[in-house]
């Protein structure tokens, strides 16, 4: 999408916004990023089919690109899916938000003695938002040793994106009700609930209206990929999305997508579910949730 294009998405329909408000982004250690760009380039066993990039970039340009788009704020969010990986992938996360203007300081986490020490550390040293996927992670969110993680989460109201749907290929600790049970225990968790909950958007857009500080993001729901993958959300749902319209987030998975970045806005627009809508989900919901204004390392872009 040229920044043409997207002058004329905030313009032309006249939304006003200083530029769009993307929580669900991921930059990673380069490594780390070669081996996840490896699971998609070969169909890995928990994509399950063709998934061609398309953006590839070192992270300089992919910022450039993002910004290009319009995306004044965005996230890091790595994740962690064995021992003794959470905080390697936190402390390069610190690093690049606090070098990258407009990127949240992200973090992950991992079941795993000690983890609720870390993460409380974290958040007292800037953590803004967490990231867990349940799917590649292959743990359940009731394990005992995330009881405390949840509580220091709960009682701070740090926000916490979780994959926890069972797209694109469900294992044994996906699906609502694991995620149902967690809330049930610790109501006061700030979870945005990722993709929708796709392809179980009912039972988490339940969960959503249901607990205060539950959200759900958009990413690569509406688009003509994910509706091919067998996740088309529901045209009955769509007027809950109006509902819960202060709980939806923008979100896009970039620059992991299959298809130009524009088409996740387009998405959005083709609900018709009016300019309001659409300026609190792709800026204003983003605001309220981390402050109205980014840390002062973030208040100038450098593109």
């Amino acid at each position: 999408m040229s920044p043409e294009a997207r002058a004329s998405y905030v313009e032309d329909q006249a939304l006003g916004l200083p530029g769009l408000f993307d929580v669900h982004t991921h930059f990673l250690p380069p490594r780390v990023m070669a081996k996840v760009r490896h699971q998609f380039d070969s169909a890995g066993p928990l994509i399950g089919r063709t998934w061609p990039l398309e953006y590839r970039a070192p992270d300089e340009d992919l910022v450039a690109t993002l910004r290009g788009f319009g995306v004044r704020r965005f996230s890091a969010l790595p994740y962690a899916h064995k021992p003794e990986m959470a905080e390697f992938l936190n402390d390069w996360a610190f690093g690049f938000a606090d070098r990258t203007p407009g990127c949240l300081r992200s973090a992950t986490f991992y079941p795993e003695p000690g983890a609720a020490a870390y993460v409380e550390r974290r958040i007292r040293s800037g953590a803004e938002i967490f990231k867990v996927h349940v799917q590649v992670g292959g743990f359940d969110v009731r394990d005992p040793l995330l009881v405390d993680v949840w509580g220091v989460l709960a009682e701070t109201g740090t926000p916490v994106v979780i994959h926890a749907g069972s797209g694109p290929v469900g294992t044994a600790h996906t699906g609502p009700g694991p995620v149902a049970e967690l809330l049930a225990a610790h109501p006061r968790l700030a979870l945005v609930i990722a993709h929708l909950g796709a392809p179980e958007y009912a039972e988490f857009l339940d969960l959503v209206a249901t607990y205060d500080r539950v959200r759900a993001d958009t990413t690569m729901v509406f688009t003509p990929f994910f509706d091919e993958l067998g996740a088309a959300f529901p045209l009955g749902l769509v007027s809950r999305l109006r509902d819960l319209q202060p709980k939806i987030l923008l979100g896009s998975d970039f620059p992991n997508i299959p298809y130009p970045y524009s088409e996740q806005l387009a998405a959005l627009t083709r609900l018709d579910l009016g300019d309001d809508w659409l300026r609190d989900v792709c800026w204003y919901n983003g605001v309220r949730l981390f402050g109205e204004r980014p840390r002062e390392s973030e208040s100038s872009p450098q593109c």
